[in-house]
């Protein structure tokens, strides 16, 4: 398995008893009938974050019987000593490229989360025949030639300021959702990291043209005062070819909300699929 990965895909636990002299050993097996037919979910998370957020949903995804792919991009996380200037949204595109490659997925449900989905989008545009449906969650959906900063342009000369302010090439997390138990706020605040300026600076070059995936976008409702996702949402809700749907949460429904947005992601699984 690839450095900057996490996988869950058990469904529950096989054990096989054999008796060696007088001790019975439980050997657990990997093989279950229920993974076979599960889905395989890969997910580009948010800015400042890293494949553990997705911590809680592992075991959620492994009951239901699916797969889940939580990589880690470059700088960020368990691989924030790789950090450097030149890191930008294409380095993380290339990240979640060279997973589905090297771990040779298919029929994936990808997942962009907040910032991910400057990266979904990208991965979307040139893994076309790897992908079965694309899932927004409270993310950016950027058109060929747009940047995150061109998406969030209120914050453009405060994110700017903040890299400034610091070592010149990153910013620093943002504040954690109000609605965050302390407890969540202490394990997020112990492992966030501040995000090269670069991967929102950087335009998203499409090969191309939009993706014309199944696309669904997930709207998270305890919104924050900038209520930047709002346009995103809107468009899904006018434009054809999408699905919309709400959670009851805030920003980062992994964290706070986990199983409500695993029954949300079984629904938009079957809802496309039509199972």
């Amino acid at each position: 398995m690839r450095p900057g990965m996490t996988v869950s895909g058990l469904s529950g636990d096989v054990y096989i008893k054999r008796s060696v002299g007088n001790i019975e050993e439980r050997l657990q097996s990997a093989a279950n009938k229920e993974t076979i037919m599960g889905a395989t979910f890969l997910v580009c998370h948010g800015a400042w974050s890293a494949g553990w957020a997705w911590k809680k949903m592992h075991p959620l995804m492994a009951a239901a019987g699916h797969r889940l792919v939580t990589p880690t991009y470059t700088g960020l996380g368990e691989r924030a000593h790789l950090a450097n200037p030149s890191i930008d949204l294409e380095t993380h595109i290339r990240d979640i490229l060279n997973v589905i490659k090297y771990e040779d997925l298919r029929d994936i449900i990808l997942i962009g989360h907040s910032y991910g989905g400057m990266v979904a989008t990208g991965v979307a545009d040139r893994a076309r025949d790897r992908i079965s449906q694309l899932i927004y969650l409270d993310a950016f959906v950027p058109k060929d030639g747009q940047s995150l900063l061109d998406l969030n342009e209120p914050a453009r000369q405060w994110m700017l300021g903040l890299a400034k302010a610091g070592d010149g090439w990153r910013v620093p997390p943002n504040p954690t959702p109000p609605d965050t138990p302390p407890a969540d706020v202490e394990w997020l605040t112990g492992r966030r990291v501040p995000m090269p300026i670069k991967c929102f600076e950087m335009k998203l070059a499409l090969h191309g043209g939009e993706p014309t995936l199944p696309s669904s976008y997930i709207y998270a409702t305890r919104i924050a005062p900038a209520d930047t996702f709002a346009p995103f949402a809107a468009r899904a809700k006018s434009e054809p070819g999408w699905r919309y749907y709400e959670i009851d949460a805030s920003h980062a429904p992994n964290v706070t909300a986990p199983e409500a947005l695993m029954a949300l992601l079984e629904k938009i699984r079957y809802d496309e699929s039509g199972e």
